[in-house]
């Protein structure tokens, strides 16, 4: 493990920040859900499909990118995220037809597949395992601190054209790519310490532990994904939302994660050292009730009541991700971490690929949301007992 030489805060400012605007640029996308669907004249079931492009990518390149992560290093890595994810974000901008923007999302979940391997790889590298959780929190913190600024986008988008947004958070994505190249002279490994990028793959692809845990990991994760996905749609349509107030909405879930997230690597590290899939198993079982309780919302006052669950469901299936990625990173020796942090991801991103069309098609089928939730809350609560009662949590060497 490379030595503190130096303080890390800035390396970890640098990593929050590439969450941020990786973050800005799928969510602001959801955030216009309604906007993008008019134009497009999609239904719930195609617009399903842009969630499951963009998570279709990340489920094929997460575990080459973490591998990749081990090999070369992290500045190199968040480097060439930051120039897919911008030209994905500058193809939306552009695109004339349902398919191009289907591609823009592509490119999109390639870009951001590097950086949850690549800034995890650098909290293992940079920090002791007793303030491992609190840095997964921190740098985890720009997800929903990016939700944030998506959310704003959802109320400027009524005095912007949204094809304009999404130039100016391309170029958002290339000025904090340029400043990762400060990264580039830390966790680069000498030619000779490199892993192969296949003997990385296969151990730990023949782990139990690990596969075991990428299977929870998608699982849980097509919780958050329907979350977010469907959020604004859902409010519109059946809450009588405006955009701005559905935009609101997003506001409260991605505030209510980043305090939680920021709440969540602080408890792991003070109370659950060694024991953070306890504190997991809480947030997603709490997690799958709340998704329940969607299906009783309604105009009017129902509206206030969809907000509540709104910032509850942010406390927890919107902010798993740090405790999760403290038990990946901890699972394997750590000159294995990004490849089995790359691993869990895809997991993750395969759930996030399966979640939104499979919530799309109840929704057309029933012709209301309900059914949506309560899939979506089954497989959340399936993920949760396979953590409870199949999964082992192991601590690498430190």
């Amino acid at each position: 493990m490379e030595p503190h030489r130096e303080p890390v805060a800035w390396r970890l400012c640098l990593m929050v920040s590439s969450h941020v605007v990786g973050t800005v640029n799928i969510v602001t996308v959801l955030t216009i859900a309604p906007l993008i669907s008019r134009d497009l004249s999609l239904s719930a079931t195609q617009f399903g499909f842009f969630v499951t492009a963009y998570y279709t990518a990340q489920a094929i390149w997460s575990m080459p990118a973490g591998g990749l992560v081990d090999r070369y290093g992290v500045g190199r890595m968040l480097i060439t995220a930051h120039a897919v994810m911008a030209v994905g974000a500058l193809l939306l901008a552009m695109a004339p037809s349902y398919g191009l923007c289907l591609l823009a999302l592509f490119l999109m979940g390639i870009g951001y597949s590097m950086v949850n391997p690549a800034t995890g790889r650098g909290v293992l590298a940079w920090f002791p395992a007793q303030r491992r959780g609190t840095a997964m929190g921190i740098k985890q913190f720009g997800v929903p601190l990016g939700g944030i600024f998506a959310a704003g986008n959802g109320a400027l988008a009524t005095l912007v054209a949204w094809p304009s947004l999404m130039v100016g958070i391309a170029v958002a994505i290339v000025c904090n790519g340029l400043i990762c190249i400060y990264l580039l002279k830390f966790f680069r490994p000498r030619a000779a310490d490199r892993p192969s990028l296949i003997a990385t793959i296969r151990a730990v692809m023949t782990d139990r532990n690990v596969n075991l845990f990428t299977l929870v990991g998608g699982l849980v994760n097509i919780g958050q994904t329907n979350f977010f996905a469907f959020l604004t749609l859902f409010l519109r349509d059946v809450a009588g939302a405006s955009q701005p107030m559905a935009g609101f909405a997003m506001g409260v879930a991605q505030t209510t994660s980043a305090i939680a997230r920021l709440g969540w690597g602080a408890i792991g590290d003070k109370w659950f050292l060694g024991r953070r899939r306890v504190l997991m198993a809480w947030i997603c079982g709490a997690a799958a009730l709340f998704l329940v309780m969607m299906v009783g919302v309604g105009p009017g006052w129902g509206l206030w009541y969809a907000i509540a669950l709104v910032g509850l469901l942010g406390v927890t299936i919107a902010s798993f991700a740090p405790v999760a990625q403290a038990i990946s990173a901890e699972l394997v020796e750590p000159q294995l971490a990004g490849s089995a942090m790359g691993y869990n991801m895809t997991g993750v991103h395969i759930g996030g690929m399966i979640g939104p069309p499979l919530f799309g098609a109840f929704v057309d089928w029933s012709g209301g949301y309900g059914a949506g939730w309560l899939a979506t809350a089954v497989l959340v609560a399936a993920g949760t007992a396979l953590l409870v009662f199949r999964f082992r949590e192991g601590v690498a060497d430190q």
